[in-house]
């Protein structure tokens, strides 16, 4: 299941991607519908604190499609991020991925670059915009701009003092986060908050993809491209901490609830380890894909 948040003219919905990927089902009417009650929420973050009894109502739905309830032509709506405003700062976790930590300590010493427990920092949810949308260029603050593709974790039950063991029984699904980053100020500052944090500095999105449909958050392709020019190209798999140890180790310290938000780190290719540096410019699509969970794409300001 790809849960969406979309536009049509003023109002924002809470859809599901049909089948074929070509439509979306809008979840309220579609339950007012098949199902004659009303209890979907109207908000992504509200449906996943909705918890099993959200679910189990979009699954009487799919049972039921006949194509009597309208659906909404997927080119015609306007897709916004999953989440558009996180209930909190999102969870981000550095040097995750043995080449990039090379790359950003530029050293090939893996003892030197790759850390021993995850390093965590956060983003605000003000950095957060959908598919589509400009990402600022904050040319008065940074000359710097750099891109980083990432899968990012949707924790779906709250989530405190959880053993790896039980982590993935608190994971709602999967999205695609950019950690786009300033890195001049990310190197000014002792704390990386200001260099991660600007406006508009983590699109987010197209969808969140239901944990059921991704059974191997650990084996899917990852990759960057800016203007059609591929940078970076992986697999999860290469994850130097998994996601069952993030959850366990996040969750040690900070009580994580549903809808919250973990991105787990960028393979190798970022831009400013290119010898010259390929930093972001005004006008540049960045096209960010995961295997099984879609394609973000967005372009930064003129």
């Amino acid at each position: 299941m790809y849960f969406a948040t979309f536009q049509t003219g003023e109002k924002t919905e809470l859809g599901l991607l049909s089948t074929n990927q070509t439509e979306i089902i809008p979840l309220q009417a579609a339950e007012r519908y098949y199902c004659k009650t009303a209890t979907l929420p109207d908000t992504m973050l509200a449906f996943i604190q909705h918890g099993s009894a959200a679910l189990n109502t979009v699954q009487k739905i799919l049972s039921r499609l006949d194509g009597g309830c309208p659906m909404v032509s997927l080119a015609s709506a306007a897709l916004l991020a999953p989440i558009p405003r996180p209930q909190k700062n999102i969870f981000c976790v550095g040097k995750n991925y043995v080449e990039h930590a090379l790359e950003f300590e530029q050293t090939g010493d893996v003892n030197l670059a790759v850390p021993k427990t995850p390093v965590i920092f956060s983003k605000p949810p003000t950095c957060v915009v959908g598919p589509g949308a400009i990402v600022k260029n904050h040319r008065h603050i940074t000359l710097q701009m750099d891109y980083e593709v990432e899968l990012a974790v949707i924790i779906g039950k709250q989530a405190s003092q959880v053993t790896k063991a039980d982590a993935y029984d608190h994971v709602f699904g999967y999205t695609i986060m950019n950690d786009v980053s300033a890195r001049d100020l990310q190197k000014a500052h002792a704390q990386w908050l200001l260099g991660k944090g600007p406006d508009t500095f983590a699109p987010l999105g197209p969808y969140i993809v239901h944990k059921n449909a991704v059974p191997d958050p650990h084996n899917l392709a990852i990759q960057c491209s800016i203007n059609g020019e591929l940078r970076q190209n992986a697999n999860t798999g290469d994850m130097v901490f998994d996601i069952p140890t993030l959850i366990a180790a996040i969750s040690a310290v900070i009580t994580l609830e549903p809808g919250d938000i973990i991105a787990t780190g960028t393979p190798a290719g970022v831009g400013g380890a290119m010898k010259p540096p390929k930093y972001l410019q005004p006008g540049d699509e960045m096209r960010l894909e995961i295997e099984k969970v879609g394609v973000l794409i967005n372009t930064i300001e003129e």
